[in-house]
């Protein structure tokens, strides 16, 4: 008969790869660390009843499957939240990046010399900000806020562009293929992130 760890741990494994989670990602969602998570599955370490109540209910099977051996499917997809302390530390980022804009810009405005073009600093904003949160999406987002923080990245090199273009090429006419093209990047960012969604639910 299998060992009581063993047991546990193989069924744990087995049910975090079907949900499609890595050990990190379980393991904030337990607020617990990736190092205790590993244990588990390795069986070198039994999660406490809470735990193991709480697993249950993430992957939705019964605790009883949970310790018993034969293996145990999940049954519904869990739902990876941002966490209050993920988002206030992605909102404290990109507040950070627009009063570094701002200080720029008060700099630039007193200098006679780029007075004039201080506003660009704002133009520009929105790509570090993109850049940003697509680094904490990759982090502890899904597939969504990665979607939505990839096109921010799209759409701000595009905003940087246009005004440039305005500011220094006024007499450049052909702006609107910079939208087409745009507009074609855009949807294979969305084909990605589809077709990246239904690869896993086919695992």
């Amino acid at each position: 008969m299998e060992d009581l760890k063993d047991i546990i741990a193989k069924n744990l494994t087995e049910l975090r790869t079907q949900a499609g989670l890595t050990q990190l990602q379980l393991a904030e969602m337990l607020n617990y660390s990736d190092k205790a998570v590993s244990k588990w599955e390795r069986g070198e370490a039994i999660p406490d009843i809470r735990v193991l109540v709480r697993l249950s209910d993430i992957y939705g099977v019964s605790l009883d499957s949970l310790v018993k051996g034969g293996g145990a499917a999940v049954q519904t997809k869990p739902r990876r939240r941002i966490s209050s302390n993920h988002a206030f530390i992605s909102a404290l980022s990109v507040g950070l990046v627009w009063f570094i804009a701002t200080c720029l810009f008060v700099v630039f405005y007193f200098i006679p010399a780029t007075a004039t073009y201080a506003y660009l600093v704002f133009v520009i904003a929105p790509l570090p900000t993109g850049i940003v949160l697509t680094v904490f999406s990759a982090k502890w987002g899904n597939r969504v806020t990665n979607a939505l923080a990839s096109s921010l990245i799209l759409w701000a090199c595009v905003l940087i562009f246009h005004i440039y273009v305005i500011t220094f090429a006024p007499t450049f006419t052909q702006i609107y293929l910079l939208y087409i093209v745009a507009a074609v990047f855009e949807v294979l960012i969305i084909l990605w992130f589809v077709y990246r969604w239904f690869a896993s639910r086919k695992k």
